[in-house]
Parts: C-alpha cells; structure tokens; sequence
C-alpha cells in the first residue's frame, strides 16, 4: 500500500475517489470516534473498506491519537494483549500473568483518548472479540474501535450479543453499482479519464465486476499495455490482453 493513499497496488496517478461508500464510512466513522464507540465495517474482498477507513481515519489525525492493530490465525485473548501492548508503545517488557497485563492496558487505555483500527477483523474469534469488550466496557477507559473485516466479521460480532449490542454503528461495503463504475473509475485513474463508457462497462462486466481491488489490478495492467504499445488509450483488443493476466 502507498503511505498516501492505501492503495492495494502501487498505482501511480491513481486518486482515491469519494464513492457513496467512503462518504458514508465518513460519517460514521467521525460520529463513532466522537462517542468513543465501537462500529464494525464488513463486507466482500477488495471492495474498498480499509482503503475508505484509513483515509477517512487519516482525515482525523494528528488531533485523534490512531492506532493500528492487524491479526491473522484467530487470535486468542493473550495475543489480543500482546498487539495492544505493542501498538500503545508500552515501555518495558509485556506482563506475564493476565491479571497484571490488564491492569497494564486498562491503565494506558485511560490516559487520553484514542481509537483503534482493527483490521482483518475476520480472523478475531468470540474470545478476542469478547476482550475488546472487556476493556471498552472498563469505566476509566477511554477508546473507541473500528472493526474492519470480512463477512465473517459481522457473523461472529453477531453470534456474542455482549459485543453485538455495544456496536454503536454497523456499515455494509458492496461491489460498485454499474451506474457507480461509471462515475467513478474515471475519475480514479488517468488511463480510464477519455475511455470510452461503452470499454468501461465492457471492463467491468468481463474482469473487475464492480470490485476495486479488481479494478486497481486492471488498471495496473493496462496502463503496462498503453505504454508497451504507446496507443492514445485503452480499447477492446488491448483490454482482453489485460484480462488475460487475470484470469
């Protein structure tokens, strides 16, 4: 990812573009950190969430103290301490008997506000979840949370209705709209700028379907394609050939 624009390619030129979806992400995202809430953002591969959460957590900074937290392999609740501890800069070495390593964390978690971005939410299991909710629910705390994940995020915060029913705001992240493609890649990358709508939407229905991880990927290769061969702009023939390296 560009530390500019969290992109998931390093695409030159590529804009990160105000779609329904990041307005949205705006609002909610300012009105949780406002209430020091937790909110959960779900929903398919490459449809943008992390992407929109990043640069609309970026907007907030540096007066919102943001702190990144990424898991992977369902981590248990001694992991969930570790990535905190290491995510708040804590000096020293981690506490090893649970008991202490809390009153560590909650302690630090009530020095000044902050808010968390948890990504890859999908990975976390009830008992990570539930730790979370543990130290949110500590009245001396300070921090609100940003799950970001999968749909297997929303299945699991729904199975512990402790965790649920504390989720100040829940947003669903879906493909881009025909109509949406349309208003929108143009205005992502140059390549796509004087592209014809009819090759945008034959694009779309043939490779990206709507998903803009597909669609930086497909940006990617044709732009290689529009230098290689120096052609003005991006068409029929040279659209298949950048499919090609998707499939």
């Amino acid at each position: 990812m560009t530390a500019a624009t969290y992109q998931y390619v390093d695409l030159p030129d590529a804009a990160v573009v105000t779609t329904r979806a990041l307005l949205t992400a705006r609002e909610n995202i300012t009105d949780t950190v406002a209430a020091r809430a937790m909110m959960c953002i779900h929903g398919g591969a490459g449809f943008g969430k992390t992407l929109a959460v990043n640069t609309c957590l970026h907007e907030l900074e540096p007066a919102e103290d943001v702190r990144r937290v990424t898991f992977r392999a369902r981590p248990t609740a001694r992991a969930v301490r570790y990535e905190l501890f290491t995510a708040l800069d804590l000096p020293g070495e981690p506490p090893r008997h649970p008991s202490e390593f809390d009153r560590l964390l909650k302690t630090a978690l009530a020095e000044h506000p902050r808010t968390f971005l948890v990504d890859e939410a999908q990975w976390l299991n009830g008992e990570a979840f539930e730790y979370f909710r543990y130290l949110w629910d500590e009245p001396a705390t300070r921090f609100a949370v940003v799950f970001v994940g999968g749909e297997g995020c929303h299945t699991v915060l729904r199975r512990e209705p402790m965790l649920s029913s504390r989720v100040f705001i829940w947003q669903h992240f879906t493909r881009l709209t025909p109509d949406e493609v349309q208003q929108v890649i143009p205005l992502f990358h140059p390549v796509w700028a004087d592209a014809a709508p009819d090759d945008i939407a034959f694009a779309d229905s043939h490779a990206a379907h709507g998903n803009f991880r597909a669609w930086a990927q497909l940006t990617a290769h044709t732009r290689t394609a529009l230098a290689r061969t120096g052609r003005p702009r991006a068409d029929r023939e040279l659209l298949r050939w950048a499919f090609s390296r998707l499939a």
